[in-house]
């Protein structure tokens, strides 16, 4: 059992209950006599603008703010990806923060929805592109006197450009949900191997094995377009060349790790690597949660579903943890 592990104990378990219960009375109490201010947020990159979404509780005083980077492929601001459906993960996670006194800002990366004219061709995107926009929108908020302490949050992917931005914005602190802590290359490998047909696994090797290596590879069979598309390859040659269990263990600030049981995603086994990778980070491991931040039973029918369900509730014990973790680094 990890550090940060729900477990049975009855004391633990009654504990937890105390916590959920005074963060819900907080919240409940605390939005009734407060305002939101919801307002579009722009960036300047130099090479195109990116469209964000702030949220702002009213404050006398700045308020801790949370910059909030999407998984990978078009998801945009909101967690949501036209591939993949709708489920507003990231937006309710925003409000969640908003309704605790925590301010937000989400964007769409450049290449997807409303930021999508910044990089339209995808052959010209790289991971590094995305570390710089990320860093230059925490220089933003920084700067900006509404802001107290800055917290970057990244979702999967985003949880890789979130450790990677970090030390250059000197933030207060990292999340990383559902984050991988090994190279891409291989979570890709072990998803397909584990999912595909057999005959087509040697192919999809070659092709990891060639992008692994720097080398693009046009001969790519249909069945396996959606992943190793011509004009995605850049982009996952740049993704591939990083360690995220190495930059993970480069940050110097607090680190919450929070990973779910059901996550058909990323597994548990990489949040207990990124607790190794940095021993002073928090782990919280939540049962039930998958990969879109629900609580859904490792059914793969049920699984599908709730990626496309945004009226399902996030997983309570998600607030509970972040919300918990960031009164710390606002009372520190």
């Amino acid at each position: 059992m990890g550090v940060g592990e729900s477990n049975r104990h009855p004391v633990n378990d009654g504990v937890m209950m105390l916590r959920v219960l005074a963060l819900s009375l907080t919240l409940i109490s605390g939005f009734a006599q407060a305002t939101v201010l919801q307002r579009p947020m722009t960036l300047d990159t130099g090479t195109g603008e990116l469209f964000g979404s702030l949220l702002l509780p009213k404050s006398d005083a700045p308020v801790p703010v949370v910059l909030i980077i999407s998984g990978s492929g078009p998801t945009d601001r909101d967690g949501n990806n036209p591939d993949g459906g709708r489920n507003d993960s990231l937006k309710r996670l925003a409000w969640v923060l908003a309704k605790h006194n925590i301010a937000s800002v989400r964007y769409d990366k450049r290449g997807v929805a409303a930021s999508l004219a910044a990089t339209p061709d995808e052959r010209n995107l790289t991971l590094e592109a995305y570390v710089a926009d990320a860093e230059a929108w925490g220089q933003k908020l920084k700067a900006d006197p509404r802001f107290g302490k800055l917290i970057v949050l990244g979702h999967s992917e985003g949880a890789l450009i979130a450790s990677l931005a970090a030390p250059t914005l000197d933030a207060a602190a990292v999340i990383s949900v559902s984050g991988s802590a090994r190279p891409v290359d291989q979570v890709i490998r072990e998803q397909l191997n584990n999912r595909m047909p057999s005959a087509l696994i040697p192919r999809s090797d070659q092709l990891l094995d060639s992008l692994k290596a720097g080398k693009t590879d046009d001969d790519v069979p249909p069945a396996l377009q959606a992943i190793f598309r011509p004009s995605v390859q850049p982009y996952l040659i740049s993704l591939f060349r990083q360690d995220p269990a190495a930059a993970f263990a480069r940050l110097k600030m607090p680190a919450l790790i929070i990973q779910g049981s059901n996550d058909i995603q990323v597994g548990v086994n990489d949040a207990r690597l990124l607790k190794a990778a940095k021993p002073d980070a928090e782990l919280a491991l939540i049962e039930g949660m998958n990969h879109v931040l629900r609580i859904v039973p490792n059914d793969i029918k049920r699984q599908l579903a709730s990626y496309k369900d945004p009226q399902l509730p996030l997983a309570a014990e998600l607030g509970t943890r972040i919300l918990g973790f960031i009164d710390e680094i606002r009372a520190s």
